[in-house]
């Protein structure tokens, strides 16, 4: 399934497009920005784990991913972060799944920094278990 890339994540998690009645998972993967100097991540997390990452979601049976970009290091670590405030983002990078319970949007699980370079946590996650012969 498609990564959507610089995906602009909404106000909250009640408004992202998940509709009511839906069993449907939607998965945020919050990375720490490329810096521009180096042309990658700022964070080492997010540079040892997209790899993988790229390779799961690019698999057949894996669910879509939109991946959103957290800021540079100095914009991230401020306590004012949009992430760290509205989505209670606090590490990067942080693969985040949402659903609909009792008619609301909640966030159901994650796995953050070097939890993501572990192929049967990644797996567990997204619910699919054939994935891990495809990555």
């Amino acid at each position: 399934m498609p990564i959507h890339d610089n995906f602009q994540v909404p106000a909250s998690a009640q408004a992202l497009p998940i509709p009511d009645g839906s069993a449907t998972k939607f998965f945020i993967l919050f990375l720490a920005s490329t810096d521009p100097t180096t042309k990658q991540s700022w964070c080492s997390d997010v540079r040892a784990a997209l790899p993988l990452l790229n390779a799961t979601f690019s698999a057949k049976t894996s669910p879509e991913v939109h991946y959103v970009y957290v800021g540079q290091r100095t914009e991230y670590k401020s306590p004012d972060n949009v992430y760290r405030k509205n989505w209670n983002i606090n590490f990067v990078p942080t693969l985040a799944r949402y659903e609909r319970v009792d008619g609301e949007v909640k966030e159901t699980g994650h796995l953050i920094e070097g939890e993501l370079l572990d192929k049967k946590r990644i797996s567990d996650l997204l619910g699919n278990q054939s994935i891990l012969s495809q990555i």
